[in-house]
Protein backbone atom coordinates (compact mmCIF):
# COMPACT_ATOMS: atom_id res chain seq x y z
CA UNK A 1 0.00 0.00 0.00
CA UNK A 2 1.55 3.05 -0.83
CA UNK A 3 1.60 6.52 1.34
CA UNK A 4 2.56 4.01 4.37
CA UNK A 5 5.90 3.78 6.27
CA UNK A 6 7.57 0.57 7.30
CA UNK A 7 7.38 0.93 10.83
CA UNK A 8 3.61 2.77 10.56
CA UNK A 9 1.62 1.92 14.09
CA UNK A 10 4.86 1.56 15.66
CA UNK A 11 5.26 3.82 18.84
CA UNK A 12 8.37 4.41 20.05
CA UNK A 13 9.30 6.09 24.01
CA UNK A 14 12.54 7.24 23.47
CA UNK A 15 13.83 8.05 26.67
CA UNK A 16 17.84 8.74 25.39
CA UNK A 17 19.58 11.04 25.68
CA UNK A 18 23.15 13.43 24.12
CA UNK A 19 23.92 10.69 20.84
CA UNK A 20 24.20 6.92 20.73
CA UNK A 21 20.24 6.74 21.67
CA UNK A 22 18.97 9.49 19.93
CA UNK A 23 20.69 8.11 16.63
CA UNK A 24 18.66 4.86 17.19
CA UNK A 25 15.67 6.51 17.55
CA UNK A 26 15.73 8.89 14.35
CA UNK A 27 16.50 5.97 12.36
CA UNK A 28 13.26 4.34 13.98
CA UNK A 29 11.41 7.60 13.20
CA UNK A 30 12.34 7.79 9.60
CA UNK A 31 11.51 4.46 9.39
CA UNK A 32 7.62 5.67 9.85
CA UNK A 33 7.55 4.66 13.79
CA UNK A 34 5.98 7.39 16.15
CA UNK A 35 9.03 8.38 18.32
CA UNK A 36 7.86 9.99 21.18
CA UNK A 37 11.29 11.78 23.02
CA UNK A 38 10.48 11.61 26.74
CA UNK A 39 12.35 14.62 28.54
CA UNK A 40 13.17 15.35 31.71
CA UNK A 41 11.78 19.06 31.96
CA UNK A 42 15.16 20.74 31.93
CA UNK A 43 15.16 18.64 28.37
CA UNK A 44 18.41 17.01 26.58
CA UNK A 45 21.62 18.30 27.74
CA UNK A 46 22.55 18.69 24.22
CA UNK A 47 19.93 21.35 23.36
CA UNK A 48 22.62 23.31 25.62
CA UNK A 49 25.55 22.09 24.23
CA UNK A 50 27.79 23.28 21.23
CA UNK A 51 25.72 26.43 20.27
CA UNK A 52 26.20 28.37 17.15
CA UNK A 53 23.37 30.57 18.07
CA UNK A 54 21.91 31.84 21.53
CA UNK A 55 18.82 30.49 22.68
CA UNK A 56 17.83 27.51 20.45
CA UNK A 57 18.19 24.63 19.81
CA UNK A 58 21.89 23.26 18.86
CA UNK A 59 22.76 21.10 16.03
CA UNK A 60 23.78 18.93 18.38
CA UNK A 61 20.11 18.31 18.88
CA UNK A 62 18.91 19.15 16.03
CA UNK A 63 20.12 16.95 13.82
CA UNK A 64 20.04 13.66 16.08
CA UNK A 65 16.16 14.12 17.05
CA UNK A 66 14.69 15.00 13.74
CA UNK A 67 11.06 13.42 12.92
CA UNK A 68 10.48 13.01 16.69
CA UNK A 69 7.62 14.93 18.99
CA UNK A 70 8.78 15.75 22.55
CA UNK A 71 6.97 15.87 26.04
CA UNK A 72 8.77 16.50 29.01
CA UNK A 73 8.13 14.21 32.52
CA UNK A 74 9.78 14.06 35.75
CA UNK A 75 10.05 10.78 36.43
CA UNK A 76 11.04 10.89 39.69
CA UNK A 77 7.64 12.04 40.81
CA UNK A 78 4.84 10.12 41.84
CA UNK A 79 2.46 11.38 39.21
CA UNK A 80 5.33 11.52 36.82
CA UNK A 81 5.53 7.60 37.89
CA UNK A 82 1.89 6.73 36.94
CA UNK A 83 2.30 8.84 34.02
CA UNK A 84 5.24 6.63 32.62
CA UNK A 85 3.97 3.72 33.70
CA UNK A 86 0.63 4.74 31.09
CA UNK A 87 2.88 5.77 27.99
CA UNK A 88 4.96 1.94 28.63
CA UNK A 89 1.69 0.23 28.52
CA UNK A 90 1.17 2.37 25.15
CA UNK A 91 4.32 1.92 23.92
CA UNK A 92 5.43 -0.47 21.65
CA UNK A 93 9.19 -0.17 21.84
CA UNK A 94 11.12 1.65 25.15
CA UNK A 95 14.50 2.92 24.50
CA UNK A 96 17.05 4.12 26.98
CA UNK A 97 20.99 5.08 26.85
CA UNK A 98 21.08 6.19 31.36
CA UNK A 99 23.88 4.77 33.27
CA UNK A 100 23.25 0.82 34.62
CA UNK A 101 20.41 0.52 36.63
CA UNK A 102 19.05 4.27 36.38
CA UNK A 103 15.32 2.52 35.33
CA UNK A 104 15.61 -0.06 37.88
CA UNK A 105 16.49 2.49 40.23
CA UNK A 106 13.23 4.47 38.90
CA UNK A 107 11.30 1.40 39.53
CA UNK A 108 11.05 0.20 36.49
CA UNK A 109 12.66 -2.79 36.54
CA UNK A 110 12.37 -5.55 33.01
CA UNK A 111 10.21 -7.05 35.34
CA UNK A 112 7.69 -4.20 36.40
CA UNK A 113 8.07 -3.36 32.47
CA UNK A 114 6.62 -6.71 31.37
CA UNK A 115 4.03 -6.69 33.59
CA UNK A 116 2.69 -3.21 32.30
CA UNK A 117 3.18 -3.93 28.80
CA UNK A 118 4.47 -8.06 27.84
CA UNK A 119 4.30 -7.04 24.21
CA UNK A 120 7.00 -4.17 24.46
CA UNK A 121 10.37 -4.71 22.91
CA UNK A 122 12.57 -2.63 25.74
CA UNK A 123 16.04 -1.53 24.67
CA UNK A 124 19.11 -0.40 25.95
CA UNK A 125 22.11 1.30 25.19
CA UNK A 126 24.91 0.87 27.83
CA UNK A 127 29.09 1.51 27.36
CA UNK A 128 29.99 -2.23 28.35
CA UNK A 129 28.70 -5.50 28.89
CA UNK A 130 28.21 -7.49 32.18
CA UNK A 131 31.91 -7.43 33.92
CA UNK A 132 34.65 -5.37 35.20
CA UNK A 133 34.06 -2.50 33.44
CA UNK A 134 30.20 -2.46 33.68
CA UNK A 135 29.87 0.78 35.97
CA UNK A 136 32.59 2.94 33.50
CA UNK A 137 31.47 6.22 32.35
CA UNK A 138 30.99 5.32 28.68
CA UNK A 139 32.29 7.97 25.77
CA UNK A 140 32.18 8.00 22.02
CA UNK A 141 36.27 7.77 22.47
CA UNK A 142 36.36 5.24 25.07
CA UNK A 143 34.18 2.89 23.20
CA UNK A 144 36.48 3.28 20.68
CA UNK A 145 39.58 2.79 22.95
CA UNK A 146 38.50 -0.23 23.95
CA UNK A 147 36.84 -1.73 21.43
CA UNK A 148 39.80 -1.79 19.58
CA UNK A 149 40.06 0.97 17.30
CA UNK A 150 42.23 3.14 19.07
CA UNK A 151 45.26 1.38 18.60
CA UNK A 152 45.20 -0.26 15.47
CA UNK A 153 44.40 3.42 14.21
CA UNK A 154 47.00 5.87 13.00
CA UNK A 155 50.73 5.58 11.84
CA UNK A 156 53.05 3.28 13.76
CA UNK A 157 54.86 5.85 14.89
CA UNK A 158 52.53 7.68 16.55
CA UNK A 159 50.19 7.49 18.75
CA UNK A 160 47.00 5.43 18.68
CA UNK A 161 43.78 8.10 17.11
CA UNK A 162 40.20 8.31 17.37
CA UNK A 163 38.29 8.01 13.93
CA UNK A 164 36.43 11.05 13.04
CA UNK A 165 33.10 8.54 12.48
CA UNK A 166 31.12 8.31 15.52
CA UNK A 167 31.47 4.50 15.79
CA UNK A 168 31.15 4.13 19.50
CA UNK A 169 27.80 6.08 19.35
CA UNK A 170 26.06 6.39 16.19
CA UNK A 171 27.43 2.78 15.41
CA UNK A 172 25.85 1.51 18.47
CA UNK A 173 22.93 2.84 17.46
CA UNK A 174 22.70 1.44 14.11
CA UNK A 175 23.34 -2.12 16.39
CA UNK A 176 20.52 -1.22 18.56
CA UNK A 177 18.08 -0.39 15.78
CA UNK A 178 19.10 -4.20 13.64
CA UNK A 179 17.71 -5.64 17.34
CA UNK A 180 14.82 -3.57 17.74
CA UNK A 181 13.60 -4.66 14.42
CA UNK A 182 14.63 -8.23 14.90
CA UNK A 183 12.33 -8.38 18.37
CA UNK A 184 9.55 -6.79 16.72
CA UNK A 185 9.83 -9.95 13.73
CA UNK A 186 9.66 -12.17 16.47
CA UNK A 187 7.07 -10.60 18.11
CA UNK A 188 4.64 -11.02 15.22
CA UNK A 189 5.18 -14.89 16.12
CA UNK A 190 5.49 -15.32 19.67
CA UNK A 191 2.95 -12.16 20.85
CA UNK A 192 5.81 -11.16 23.55
CA UNK A 193 8.23 -8.46 23.11
CA UNK A 194 11.48 -8.81 24.94
CA UNK A 195 15.05 -7.51 26.08
CA UNK A 196 17.34 -6.16 23.72
CA UNK A 197 20.92 -4.98 25.16
CA UNK A 198 23.93 -3.29 22.98
CA UNK A 199 26.76 -2.14 24.36
CA UNK A 200 29.17 0.38 22.48
CA UNK A 201 32.18 -1.46 23.33
CA UNK A 202 30.81 -4.70 21.84
CA UNK A 203 29.48 -2.37 18.48
CA UNK A 204 33.25 -0.84 18.45
CA UNK A 205 34.34 -4.13 18.35
CA UNK A 206 32.66 -6.08 15.94
CA UNK A 207 33.07 -2.99 13.47
CA UNK A 208 36.88 -3.74 14.29
CA UNK A 209 36.54 -7.76 13.36
CA UNK A 210 39.31 -7.73 10.93
CA UNK A 211 41.88 -6.40 13.08
CA UNK A 212 41.02 -9.62 15.09
CA UNK A 213 41.43 -11.17 11.92
CA UNK A 214 44.48 -10.30 11.69
CA UNK A 215 45.38 -10.89 15.11
CA UNK A 216 44.79 -14.15 14.67
CA UNK A 217 47.15 -14.51 11.28
CA UNK A 218 49.83 -12.82 13.11
CA UNK A 219 50.81 -16.25 14.98
CA UNK A 220 51.81 -17.33 11.32
CA UNK A 221 53.95 -14.43 10.58
CA UNK A 222 54.21 -11.10 9.32
CA UNK A 223 50.79 -9.20 7.36
CA UNK A 224 52.30 -8.76 3.96
CA UNK A 225 49.93 -6.28 2.87
CA UNK A 226 50.56 -4.00 5.95
CA UNK A 227 53.40 -1.69 5.19
CA UNK A 228 54.99 -2.02 8.59
CA UNK A 229 58.24 -3.43 8.44
CA UNK A 230 58.39 -5.12 12.46
CA UNK A 231 55.54 -7.58 13.76
CA UNK A 232 54.89 -7.90 17.12
CA UNK A 233 52.05 -10.11 18.65
CA UNK A 234 49.46 -7.30 18.49
CA UNK A 235 48.30 -5.89 15.10
CA UNK A 236 50.24 -2.41 14.66
CA UNK A 237 48.84 0.61 13.16
CA UNK A 238 49.29 0.77 9.34
CA UNK A 239 48.73 4.00 8.61
CA UNK A 240 45.61 4.07 5.48
CA UNK A 241 46.77 0.84 4.74
CA UNK A 242 43.80 -0.81 3.28
CA UNK A 243 44.13 -4.14 5.56
CA UNK A 244 41.92 -5.86 3.14
CA UNK A 245 43.12 -8.35 -0.03
CA UNK A 246 43.95 -5.82 -2.44
CA UNK A 247 46.92 -2.50 -1.26
CA UNK A 248 45.57 0.79 -1.22
CA UNK A 249 47.11 4.27 0.08
CA UNK A 250 46.03 7.70 -0.16
CA UNK A 251 48.49 9.60 -2.14
CA UNK A 252 49.04 13.81 -2.41
CA UNK A 253 47.32 15.62 -4.90
CA UNK A 254 48.25 19.51 -6.16
CA UNK A 255 48.11 21.40 -4.79
CA UNK A 256 49.26 20.18 -1.63
CA UNK A 257 46.12 21.33 0.75
CA UNK A 258 45.38 19.14 3.67
CA UNK A 259 42.20 17.21 1.62
CA UNK A 260 44.46 17.38 -1.69
CA UNK A 261 44.89 13.29 -1.75
CA UNK A 262 42.87 10.29 -2.98
CA UNK A 263 42.97 6.70 -2.30
CA UNK A 264 44.21 4.74 -4.82
CA UNK A 265 43.37 0.95 -4.56
CA UNK A 266 46.30 -1.34 -7.08
CA UNK A 267 44.02 -4.46 -7.88
CA UNK A 268 46.30 -7.09 -9.54
CA UNK A 269 44.23 -5.89 -13.34
CA UNK A 270 45.07 -2.49 -12.82
CA UNK A 271 48.68 -2.55 -12.49
CA UNK A 272 49.85 -2.05 -16.22
CA UNK A 273 47.13 0.49 -17.01
CA UNK A 274 48.46 2.21 -13.88
CA UNK A 275 51.85 1.86 -14.71
CA UNK A 276 51.28 3.50 -17.96
CA UNK A 277 49.44 6.12 -16.27
CA UNK A 278 52.54 6.94 -14.09
CA UNK A 279 54.81 7.13 -16.85
CA UNK A 280 56.73 4.00 -16.02
CA UNK A 281 54.79 1.65 -18.62
CA UNK A 282 58.28 -0.94 -18.21
CA UNK A 283 57.18 -1.77 -14.83
CA UNK A 284 54.10 -4.04 -16.07
CA UNK A 285 56.22 -6.39 -17.50
CA UNK A 286 59.43 -6.10 -15.06
CA UNK A 287 59.83 -9.18 -12.63
CA UNK A 288 60.70 -7.53 -9.71
CA UNK A 289 57.12 -6.13 -10.15
CA UNK A 290 54.60 -7.17 -12.21
CA UNK A 291 52.90 -9.47 -9.81
CA UNK A 292 50.98 -8.67 -6.66
CA UNK A 293 53.53 -11.20 -5.19
CA UNK A 294 56.78 -9.06 -6.31
CA UNK A 295 54.80 -5.79 -5.32
CA UNK A 296 54.01 -6.82 -1.50
CA UNK A 297 57.09 -6.40 -0.29
CA UNK A 298 58.09 -3.12 -1.29
CA UNK A 299 54.43 -1.10 -0.77
CA UNK A 300 55.80 1.92 0.37
CA UNK A 301 57.77 2.02 -2.90
CA UNK A 302 55.07 1.53 -5.14
CA UNK A 303 52.75 4.29 -3.63
CA UNK A 304 56.00 6.55 -3.87
CA UNK A 305 56.08 6.17 -7.56
CA UNK A 306 52.25 7.13 -7.80
CA UNK A 307 52.23 9.70 -5.65
CA UNK A 308 55.52 11.30 -7.83
CA UNK A 309 52.42 11.21 -10.55
CA UNK A 310 49.44 11.72 -8.63
CA UNK A 311 51.27 15.10 -6.50
CA UNK A 312 51.44 17.02 -10.09
CA UNK A 313 47.70 17.07 -10.42
CA UNK A 314 44.57 18.07 -8.47
CA UNK A 315 42.54 15.54 -6.53
CA UNK A 316 39.38 15.68 -9.69
CA UNK A 317 41.86 15.16 -12.27
CA UNK A 318 43.87 12.27 -10.64
CA UNK A 319 40.25 11.01 -10.12
CA UNK A 320 39.34 11.37 -13.26
CA UNK A 321 42.41 9.43 -15.35
CA UNK A 322 42.44 6.53 -12.67
CA UNK A 323 38.46 6.17 -12.99
CA UNK A 324 39.03 5.83 -17.09
CA UNK A 325 40.99 2.84 -16.50
CA UNK A 326 38.80 0.88 -13.70
CA UNK A 327 41.17 1.88 -11.24
CA UNK A 328 39.31 1.49 -7.47
CA UNK A 329 40.21 5.08 -6.24
CA UNK A 330 38.37 8.11 -4.18
CA UNK A 331 39.23 11.52 -3.32
CA UNK A 332 39.79 12.53 0.46
CA UNK A 333 36.13 14.80 0.80
CA UNK A 334 36.50 17.55 3.25
CA UNK A 335 33.52 18.42 5.34
CA UNK A 336 33.13 21.47 3.54
CA UNK A 337 32.92 19.62 -0.10
CA UNK A 338 30.08 17.04 1.54
CA UNK A 339 28.13 19.38 3.06
CA UNK A 340 28.30 20.92 -0.98
CA UNK A 341 28.38 17.75 -2.99
CA UNK A 342 25.52 18.26 -5.43
CA UNK A 343 25.33 14.14 -5.55
CA UNK A 344 24.88 13.96 -2.22
CA UNK A 345 22.44 16.50 -2.33
CA UNK A 346 20.33 15.00 -5.21
CA UNK A 347 20.68 11.31 -3.16
CA UNK A 348 18.59 13.49 -0.06
CA UNK A 349 22.21 11.99 1.97
CA UNK A 350 22.64 15.85 2.87
CA UNK A 351 19.48 17.87 3.35
CA UNK A 352 18.11 21.36 4.46
CA UNK A 353 15.39 20.99 7.07
CA UNK A 354 13.53 24.26 8.79
CA UNK A 355 13.85 24.97 12.27
CA UNK A 356 10.77 26.94 13.87
CA UNK A 357 13.65 29.36 16.13
CA UNK A 358 16.92 28.56 14.38
CA UNK A 359 15.70 28.54 10.63
CA UNK A 360 16.71 26.28 8.16
CA UNK A 361 19.71 23.94 9.08
CA UNK A 362 21.92 21.54 7.18
CA UNK A 363 21.72 17.45 8.09
CA UNK A 364 22.61 14.38 7.55
CA UNK A 365 19.64 12.30 5.56
CA UNK A 366 18.40 8.91 5.94
CA UNK A 367 20.97 6.14 4.46
CA UNK A 368 18.46 3.73 4.60
CA UNK A 369 16.64 3.71 1.24
CA UNK A 370 13.62 1.58 0.72
CA UNK A 371 10.93 1.92 -1.96
CA UNK A 372 8.13 1.63 -0.31
CA UNK A 373 8.63 3.37 2.42
CA UNK A 374 10.32 7.11 1.89
CA UNK A 375 11.69 9.76 4.26
CA UNK A 376 10.68 13.18 4.47
CA UNK A 377 13.25 14.36 7.03
CA UNK A 378 11.19 17.23 9.18
CA UNK A 379 12.91 19.44 12.15
CA UNK A 380 13.39 18.18 15.94
CA UNK A 381 10.67 18.59 18.43
CA UNK A 382 10.92 22.36 20.25
CA UNK A 383 10.73 21.24 24.21
CA UNK A 384 7.54 19.84 25.24
CA UNK A 385 6.08 21.09 21.94
CA UNK A 386 3.62 18.01 22.30
CA UNK A 387 2.89 17.96 25.89
CA UNK A 388 -0.95 18.81 25.14
CA UNK A 389 -1.11 16.79 22.16
CA UNK A 390 -0.05 13.48 24.11
CA UNK A 391 -1.49 14.24 27.49
CA UNK A 392 -4.43 15.63 26.62
CA UNK A 393 -4.90 14.20 23.21
CA UNK A 394 -3.95 10.91 23.81
CA UNK A 395 -4.07 9.97 27.71
CA UNK A 396 -6.90 11.90 27.92
CA UNK A 397 -5.43 14.23 30.98
CA UNK A 398 -7.94 17.13 31.32
CA UNK A 399 -6.68 20.88 31.16
CA UNK A 400 -6.84 21.87 34.28
CA UNK A 401 -4.54 19.22 35.40
CA UNK A 402 -2.06 19.37 32.34
CA UNK A 403 -1.78 23.39 33.76
CA UNK A 404 -1.42 21.77 37.59
CA UNK A 405 1.01 19.25 36.48
CA UNK A 406 3.28 21.87 34.82
CA UNK A 407 3.20 24.35 37.77
CA UNK A 408 3.93 21.31 40.03
CA UNK A 409 7.09 20.33 38.11
CA UNK A 410 5.49 16.93 37.10
CA UNK A 411 5.92 18.43 33.18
Amino acid sequence: MTGTKALEGIRVLDMTHVQSGPSATQLLAWLGADVVKLEAPTGDITRKQLRDLPDVDSLYFTMLNCNKRSITLNTKTERGKEILTELIRRSDVMVENFGPGAVDRMGFTWNRIQEINPRIVYASIKGFGEGPYTNFKAYEVVAQAMGGSMSTTGFEDGPPLATGAQIGDSGTGVHAVAGILAALYQRERTGRGQRVNVAMQHAVLNLCRVKLRDQQRLAHGALAEYPNEDFGDEVPRSGNASGGGQPGWAVKCAPGGPNDYVYVIVQPVGWQPLSELIGRPELAADPEWATPEARLPKLGKMFQLIEEWSSTLPKWEVLERLNAHNIPCGPILSTREIIEDRSLVANEMVVTVPHPERGDFVTVGSPLKLSDSPVDVTSSPLLGEHNEEVYIGELGLGDEEVRLLKSNGVI
